[in-house]
């Protein structure tokens, strides 16, 4: 398992395509496992790769709360496609000997200056927020109704288009197509969102943007979470 060399443009290829029907490395919450690849990318992908680098985007609006998210960190070979090698030179940790630079990385002897200088202060970012307690957010799984011109139309392009919308506060997950008839098929998909950040009115406004695609947008379910 692994995404090749994610310092590499093959890698952030690989990563990319991994997240096309993904919107965390594992599971459908932020955990341990995105820290470990995110810490493994040098830097957000290129605009093109737009599942990586909404996902890129996403888990770095949890920086200062890494430490508490779910999960053991383990070797980043142990993420990714099955019939992948992971190459990348910096992502040889497991769960008991997390040696890169984050928020709970050890005290090896061999430890850069530099890197002991990144942990201490990310540490102490974690311990000021951690302090400080924020308060719940409030949140809201939406189920959307996306329906195209006719059957025609290329659902693959048009579900790229629609996680390619990026926003503070919104999460792509699962989707499927489902037949409307006449050999037409709407795309459902799902989506997790901050109440106070994103709204419906904001996602049908950019949904239908796409109107090579798009020819309306419905909320089939909506649940406070």
């Amino acid at each position: 398992m692994g995404f090749g060399d994610l310092k590499s443009p093959a890698g952030l290829q690989v990563l990319n395509d991994y997240l096309a029907d993904k919107s965390y490395i594992e599971g459908y919450v932020p955990s341990q496992a995105d820290v470990a690849v995110f810490e493994a990318v040098s830097g957000p992908p290129p605009a093109d790769l737009c599942h990586a680098l909404r996902w890129y985007n996403h888990i770095k609006s949890y920086e200062k709360e890494k430490a508490s998210l779910p999960g053991v960190k383990k070797a980043l070979a142990k993420y990714g496609p099955a019939n992948v090698e992971d190459t990348t030179g910096s992502g040889a940790t497991d769960s008991k000997d997390d040696d890169d630079i984050d928020l709970f990385g050890s005290d090896d002897e061999e430890e850069s200056e530099e890197a002991k200088r990144l942990r201490e202060e990310r540490l102490a970012q974690y311990e000021s927020k951690k302090a400080k307690k924020p308060a719940l957010v409030a949140k809201s799984s939406i189920l959307l109704d996306v329906k195209p011109w006719d059957d025609e139309t290329d659902m693959a392009k048009l579900e790229e288009c629609v996680r390619s919308i990026q926003a503070d506060g919104l999460v792509w997950g699962s989707s499927k197509l489902v037949p409307v008839g006449y050999g037409i098929k709407k795309l459902q998909i799902q989506c997790v969102v901050e109440d106070d950040k994103v709204g419906t009115d904001m996602l049908e406004e950019r949904i239908t943007a796409f109107e090579d695609y798009v020819q309306s947008m419905d909320v089939a379910a909506f649940n406070k979470i």
